[in-house]
């Protein structure tokens, strides 16, 4: 990522993104033209199709900054070297306080995500189907070794936890009474409970 322009410490498609983002929470991912990026962001239109292409690479980049962060803290606490009931907790607790962490991006592509166009929409759920897998091989690996409750299918545990987390946008406010950290605390211990024999 090279190059700033006015003065700016922040690298082009950096600025471009925190604009993007910004403005597609604030007035909606439709109502935001690439005209008032640009603007916004202090750049020219060849900046932006430069790093991005199109507004549709900025939303699918929105979301997928989110999901490899998550992705790569996810491979972490399944490879840690811990048994697997503090594994799958790590990380359901993780995958809440990132996404509470970065709210506006979670809130802005599932408000748009259906403006997508097809081909990237296929890919964002491949990203995430990679994810939710990693996460149910967790699951399924405390079943194989007796530690979680075979009757209630894996498939199943993880809709219920990623539905919880999904939902996080309609409710969830800063300076609320719980931390995102309790939050997570929460959500993971419930988790765990329904995976109790």
């Amino acid at each position: 990522m090279a190059g700033t322009t006015d003065g700016s410490t922040k690298p082009v498609a950096q600025r471009l993104l925190a604009t993007a983002t910004r403005l597609f929470a604030e007035q909606g991912y439709d109502r935001t033209s690439v005209q008032e990026i640009v603007e916004a962001a202090g750049v020219t239109k060849g900046a932006l199709y430069h790093y991005f292409g199109s507004k549709d690479d900025l939303l699918h980049e929105v979301y997928g900054r989110v999901l490899r962060l998550q992705q790569e803290r996810l491979d972490r606490f399944a490879g840690a070297d811990a048994p697997v009931e503090q594994r799958l907790r790590d990380a359901a607790a993780d995958v809440v306080v990132t996404t509470i962490e970065n709210l506006d991006d979670t809130k802005i592509f599932f408000r748009s995500m259906h403006q997508l166009s097809p081909e990237k929409d296929k890919q964002v759920r491949a990203e995430r189907r990679r994810y939710h897998e990693r996460f149910r091989a967790l699951i399924e690996e405390g079943q194989r070794a007796g530690v979680f409750t075979t009757e209630v299918p894996a498939d199943l545990i993880v809709d219920y936890h990623f539905g919880s987390v999904h939902h996080l946008g309609t409710w969830y406010r800063e300076g609320g009474p719980l931390t995102p950290r309790e939050v997570a605390d929460h959500l993971a211990d419930l988790l765990l409970r329904a995976l109790r024999p």
